[in-house]
């Protein structure tokens, strides 16, 4: 089983997600999250999201799959225009998936349960269908010994790896991560992140919310930097990360690096 998507083979690059000019607006305060970004990301494109704490880009990628309303602009994600339609945002959500910054796994329910669910209940596969995807994808990522296991008897990289696992069992065509190594502790951090490089290579539409700079210097194609519901500056990770055009982003990274 391919973990990617075939993009075709025309040779033209064709969009997985176009934002334009989106907005959004928290209505309990009037605060203004998302102040007109437009981003396209391409298929088979893994772009990275930095930026400090309260910017909005976790906001911002949540709207790619209506986890997050916006109140103007226009997201289409894989060909279809989201809107307050549920069946184009069930569409949607069916190709795509997402990892957060907790695991979210059911704790009463094992491994390979956890990883079935979804597809049963949503893909309408039989569960002999499901759990030969499941067995698969633990194999690939190499933690098939745990799939009987309850998440509590796992680690926190095991646990969010299953989270990854779970995701991709519905067999998306394009993986959202929101700072999905962020409640790790340190010396669980790598094996979720070698977890995240075997997707980008194998050809997998990411779009990562992270401060990882090892990660994204070595598997992004771009970097985003968001402040203040914008999108302050992009490029390729040596462009960014050496030679950056805005004052703002110089001092981020001065920060982090």
């Amino acid at each position: 089983m391919n973990l990617a998507q075939d993009t075709g083979n025309s040779g033209v690059q064709k969009s997985a997600i176009i934002a334009q000019d989106v907005h959004k607006w928290y209505a309990s305060n009037n605060f203004h999250v998302l102040r007109g970004v437009s981003m396209r990301v391409n298929k088979g494109e893994v772009v990275v999201v930095m930026g400090p704490s309260g910017s909005g880009k976790s906001t911002f990628i949540r709207t790619f799959n209506a986890l997050e309303e916006y109140q103007k602009g226009r997201i289409e994600v894989d060909g279809i225009e989201l809107s307050h339609d549920l069946r184009n945002i069930d569409a949607i959500r069916k190709e795509v998936g997402m990892v957060f910054q907790q695991f979210n796994l059911f704790p009463h329910l094992s491994v390979l349960q956890n990883v079935t669910l979804a597809p049963i209940w949503v893909r309408r596969w039989s569960k002999k269908k499901a759990e030969t995807v499941a067995i698969e994808l633990l194999e690939r990522i190499g933690i098939v010994e745990q799939a009987h296991k309850y998440p509590g008897q796992l680690s926190g990289g095991q646990q969010q790896r299953v989270a990854i696992i779970r995701a991709l069992a519905m067999q998306p065509k394009i993986m959202l991560f929101d700072e999905p190594t962020s409640a790790l502790d340190p010396e669980m951090v790598r094996e979720v992140l070698d977890t995240m490089r075997f997707l980008a290579q194998s050809g997998m539409t990411m779009v990562v919310v992270t401060h990882e700079v090892g990660f994204a210097r070595e598997v992004a194609d771009r970097i985003f930097l968001m402040d203040s519901g914008v999108l302050v500056e992009e490029g390729a990770p040596q462009e960014f990360f050496r030679n950056p055009k805005q004052e703002r982003t110089r001092r981020f990274l001065e920060q982090i690096l």
